[in-house]
């Protein structure tokens, strides 16, 4: 793997971290002061995650320049990997058949942002 894409798929999971930090602070205060239940919650996040992860996806696909659906698809299997490191080695939990589906649904996600943020450079460049 070339340094620049590599450098591509820490923008990403930088971007797509951030952004699921400050959209679970607004989250946790939302469901602490509005009477936002759970069940609400859990599609919420789901969304979040999908659209967190799309955006990374695109800025993978920015930086890296080529290979937009490979970066893309690093860029999810990379967070689906720190997601599941952190569940095992932290919690003694297995990804459930529900999550293996959610984090399938988020590398999708990331792989076509990366495809699309590659095709916004070439489109640039014309």
């Amino acid at each position: 793997m070339k340094k620049q894409q590599f450098i591509a798929l820490v923008y990403g999971w930088i971007v797509i971290l951030g952004f699921i930090l400050v959209t679970s602070l607004v989250l946790g205060l939302l469901l602490r002061f509005t009477s936002m239940d759970e069940t609400t919650l859990s599609w919420t996040t789901l969304a979040v995650g999908l659209i967190s992860l799309f955006i990374g996806g695109i800025v993978a696909g920015v930086k890296g320049k080529q290979k937009g659906w490979v970066i893309g698809c690093l860029t999810g299997l990379g967070f689906t990997l720190f997601t599941f490191l952190v569940q095992y080695l932290g919690y003694h939990q297995a990804f459930s058949l529900e999550q293996s589906l959610h984090h399938l649904g988020y590398i999708l996600a990331a792989l076509v942002g990366g495809v699309i943020g590659v095709n916004v450079v070439v489109n640039e460049k014309k």
